[in-house]
């Protein structure tokens, strides 16, 4: 367990650099553009491309390891037949996206074009980014592919750092080229550059383990046929997230100009703390799970199934704290310089403010998701995911559109996303006794709860009396203040995580 959790540790500080340079690259994009048409433009048009690699990648290498890991299945036939069907399928995907891009684009742009909101350059410069960018999803997929080969050969890191790998150079290329005379289309230009070494790198690791080959088979048995059985329903799924933000570009596109922008600064913004845990933990944890589920070890799973979900708890409640009472400087301090202005920050702030209370459900849910993964069961995600994104999701932003703008948006991913986590946690305990927190009976719960009470308290005061003319002054007081109180609280009530790691880094420096 204990090696678990070093593993997941080292691969988080990986993925919290390649998040850096991720995030950075929509910070600059505020930097030279604000919440303009030209925002709009390089946010809509990635939003495809992304789109089938956090999906279709994602899926393709969840399925891949499950049935790697399996005693009856031949790794070596099995690795050249899941190439072929990832390759064939992703590059008929982006063949039909592209013949379709004039469709498509419309729908992200239909209010505003029917309104004439939205100008034939604006338009045109969409859809030479959208060109650019998506055949850079075959490159994608493949590296998503290749990752998951990584995984089940416990080369966790080489799969992290290629993203890492992938984020830096997208935005180097891209800010180097949006200074040129291509201006904006630079971004389109860089992410498919970008795809291209990360695929690269990926190849070179995988080679390096002298495993199975990488070829092409089109031969059909048991192996690819549970291949595709499972990567349905793990679209569907697996891609709560992922559908989220292609709905959040759709909505915001019936909104003014800047929507699409504010709505996806306020989103990645909420997802970076989030994304770095859960990116590391599922990482790690997926093949870990069905190597145990192969071996039959009930007693680990439910180990780590309950203790998973408590270290996200102590994690990501304090942070959606924080983040909640501080959203507006936290907009400030990192987007509002150059053309992302103060208005820029007014129509952005409310969104994140509702958005950062999702965060600990939407990474809760992927991470339970994982774990009926692991016992072969991709349905009851999938009619949850379904139910809940294009059911109570729908239903809530449709209601509130109108008077609450692009908040409704938001409103629509927190009271969703909570009633998925209801259903995932619920089902857990009636179909594999699995349990959390107050279920499991398991005091660290319970030991949690006064802490998060004063950390509610003291970050409220302080951000509402501790607030200074300098934005930097209030983040850096309100963040020490924030700081103090989760690392106080932790100490002064036992939580034993916490005094767990005080403890070795006593002892590691008593040593020298």
């Amino acid at each position: 367990m204990n090696n678990f959790f070093k593993i997941i540790g080292a691969v988080a500080i990986i993925n919290i650099v390649a998040r850096v340079f991720g995030f950075l690259r929509e910070v600059i994009i505020g930097f030279q553009y604000g919440s303009t048409h030209i925002s709009d433009s390089i946010f809509t048009a990635y939003t495809i491309p992304n789109f089938l690699y956090l999906v279709v990648g994602g899926a393709f290498t969840t399925a891949v390891i499950s049935i790697y890991n399996r005693e009856t299945t031949d790794r070596a036939l099995f690795v050249k037949q899941s190439f072929t069907i990832v390759m064939v399928t992703v590059t008929l995907m982006t063949v039909i996206m592209m013949v379709f891009a004039n469709p498509i684009l419309e729908v992200f742009n239909r209010e505003k074009i029917e309104q004439g909101l939205i100008s034939q350059s604006d338009l045109d410069l969409t859809k030479y980014l959208y060109y650019w960018m998506m055949p850079s999803s075959i490159l994608l997929v493949l590296s998503s592919w290749y990752s998951g080969l990584l995984n089940v050969n416990q080369k966790f890191h080489l799969s992290s750092f290629a993203i890492l790998v992938y984020n830096a150079i997208f935005l180097v290329i891209a800010v180097a080229l949006s200074l040129t005379s291509l201006g904006a289309i630079g971004y389109g230009i860089s992410a498919l550059l970008s795809a291209i070494v990360m695929v690269y790198f990926l190849i070179i690791g995988y080679r390096k383990l002298d495993s199975f080959p990488v070829g092409i088979s089109f031969k059909h048995n048991v192996s690819s046929k549970q291949l595709w059985i499972l990567v349905l329903p793990l679209m569907l799924g697996g891609a709560t997230i992922q559908l989220y933000a292609l709905l959040h570009r759709l909505f915001a596109g019936m909104l003014s100009e800047g929507a699409v922008a504010s709505v996806n600064y306020a989103s990645k913004l909420m997802q970076f703390p989030q994304a770095i845990l859960i990116t590391a933990v599922t990482t790690v944890i997926y093949p870990i799970l069905s190597q145990k589920e192969a071996d039959h070890d009930h007693v680990s799973i439910k180990k780590l199934y309950s203790k998973g979900l408590h270290y996200l708890f102590l994690l990501l409640v304090p942070v959606t704290i924080y983040s909640y009472f501080y959203s507006k400087n936290l907009v400030q301090v990192i987007f509002e310089y150059r053309n992302f202005d103060a208005q820029s920050t007014a129509m952005t702030w409310p969104v994140l403010a509702i958005f950062v209370l999702s965060m600990y459900f939407l990474a809760a849910n992927t991470y339970i998701t994982r774990f009926y993964y692991a016992k072969g069961d991709s349905m009851a995600p999938v009619i949850f995911s379904l139910l809940n994104v294009f059911g109570v999701n729908i239903v809530v932003i449709m209601m509130y559109i109108d008077t609450l703008g692009a908040a409704a948006i938001a409103w629509g991913t927190l009271i969703s996303s909570i009633v998925n986590f209801v259903m995932l946690v619920g089902y857990a305990i009636f179909k594999y006794d699995l349990k959390m927190g107050v279920f499991s009976k398991e005091l660290q719960f319970f030991r949690a709860i006064p802490p998060m009470i004063i950390i509610f308290i003291v970050v409220y005061f302080s951000s509402h009396y501790l607030v200074f003319d300098y934005k930097w002054v209030t983040f850096i007081v309100g963040l020490v203040i924030f700081s103090a109180a989760v690392f106080g609280s932790y100490l002064l009530f036992g939580v034993k995580e916490v005094k767990e790691l005080t403890d070795k880094l006593k002892r590691k420096f008593l040593k020298h």
